[in-house]
């Protein structure tokens, strides 16, 4: 086996235990709120805590990783978000359970953006689409297993040891990683040198700084993060509300719920594996510039035309059909999006991808607020979804004002390409 499939495998198990441990919540979230007595509007700002949090810490471990690499920080990343999830199981009143999912949220940050420099270092251009699908697609694993794993644990010990199993996976994880992994594939002796031809000229050994100034004054940086923030609102709706809308909006009963509210989530895992191959099918046929943005901008406008006739039907199985395009058609794009910022970001595509998911989280954090306000005031689940749909609309056009051929640091290409 080559030692960059050993990487994906690590970056797969991670990204399905980062999304188990984040849906954990939400699944969890009508018991909680009856046993805590949260209403929706305050249940809102426990699952924005997590979401703000992750997007204030984006970027700066984003960069973190890299400047001293991605074992470290990951490392750090995996302990952290393992502590929070295991004190979640705790809580026994509305602040605490604030306070402690926004300490979840700074721990989890970056741990994408840092995924991205690990594919950066260990792939070559040629694989990164179809890696980063791999990884999405696990990441939607995670969220389809999360009911599966959450509903028969929580029937049978109680929610809280839901959050304390969870934790300790995450300890086992971070041991095994910290162990294996190498931040540059020649600094691993059981990578052989053909491997080492395949992915390509190595990063420097030197983490350079950042040059934020090129990066915010990019206009390209600020078409690529309105994209993602618009698209947030739909993916935080899943991540967020999507159980609680079955069991409160549809009448869903818990059991229905744990197995029903798995189907986007699969959808959505294959739907990245699509995405990732047909991303680089399109740019070897077609080039980056039309290739790219034209799985972005068709997948995002079918996703939200799908959420936005979501309240004009009742019945069960046309609600999760729909819910359940929405998801899977969205995140098409989503390997393509984050490829984008490995091709414009280069050595510096932590900083990058952190941006990006940046502007994501504060979209996710107004969608998961918001979404509450709006239910509380209106006593209606479906209202929130028509603003969702329209917001993933506008990261459809946005999408395709992309042009993926064009780097975001000049120089830094140009200095990449004489080494080559």
């Amino acid at each position: 086996m080559k030692q960059r499939h050993v990487v994906l495998l690590f970056l797969v198990s991670l990204s399905i235990l980062t999304f188990i441990d984040r849906i954990c919540i939400a699944v969890l979230g009508p018991r909680m709120m009856e046993d805590l007595a949260i209403p929706p509007d305050r249940w809102g700002w426990v699952l924005g805590a997590f979401v703000l949090a992750y997007g204030a810490f984006e970027i700066p471990t984003g960069a973190m990783g890299d400047r001293i690499g991605q074992r470290k920080v990951i490392t750090r990343i995996v302990l952290w978000w393992s502590a929070f999830t295991s004190l979640t199981g705790a809580v026994t009143s509305f602040v605490p359970l604030v306070i402690i999912r926004f300490l979840f949220g700074a721990g989890e940050a970056g741990a994408y953006p840092n995924i991205a420099g690990c594919v950066a270092r260990w792939f070559p251009r040629t694989e990164r689409a179809r890696v980063q699908g791999f990884v999405w697609a696990a990441s939607r694993l995670g969220g389809a297993l999360a009911p599966l794993l959450v509903v028969p644990i929580q029937s049978a010990y109680g929610w809280r040891a839901t959050f304390f199993i969870f934790g300790a996976a995450g300890f086992t994880w971070a041991a095994l990683w910290f162990w294996w992994y190498r931040d540059r594939p020649d600094q691993k002796p059981s990578v052989t040198p053909r491997e080492l031809e395949e992915i390509g000229s190595p990063a420097p050994s030197a983490h350079p700084r950042v040059p934020w100034k090129v990066l915010f004054s990019s206009r390209q940086m600020w078409i690529i993060t309105g994209m993602y923030f618009s698209y947030a609102w739909g993916s935080w709706f899943y991540f967020a509300w999507l159980h609680t809308f079955l069991v409160k909006g549809r009448g869903f009963t818990d059991a229905e719920m744990g197995l029903l509210s798995s189907f986007p989530f699969f959808l959505s895992a294959s739907c990245n594996l699509f995405g990732g191959f047909l991303s680089d099918i399109m740019t070897r046929r077609y080039g980056a510039s039309i290739g790219r943005r034209l799985i972005g901008a068709v997948s995002l406008t079918i996703a939200g035309a799908c959420i936005a006739a979501t309240p004009f039907v009742q019945g069960k199985a046309a609600t999760m059909i729909l819910l359940s395009l929405g998801f899977g058609v969205a995140d098409i794009m989503l390997p393509t999006a984050w490829a984008i910022c490995l091709d414009v970001g280069g050595r510096f595509s932590g900083s990058v991808t952190g941006t990006m998911n940046t502007a994501g989280q504060l979209g996710g954090f107004l969608c998961s607020v918001l979404f509450g306000y709006v239910v509380r005031a209106t006593g209606d689940y479906n209202t929130p979804l028509l603003l969702i749909a329209f917001m993933t609309l506008v990261g459809a056009f946005l999408f395709s004002r992309i042009d993926p051929t064009r780097p975001l640091f000049p120089a830094e290409a140009e200095a990449a390409q004489k080494t080559l």
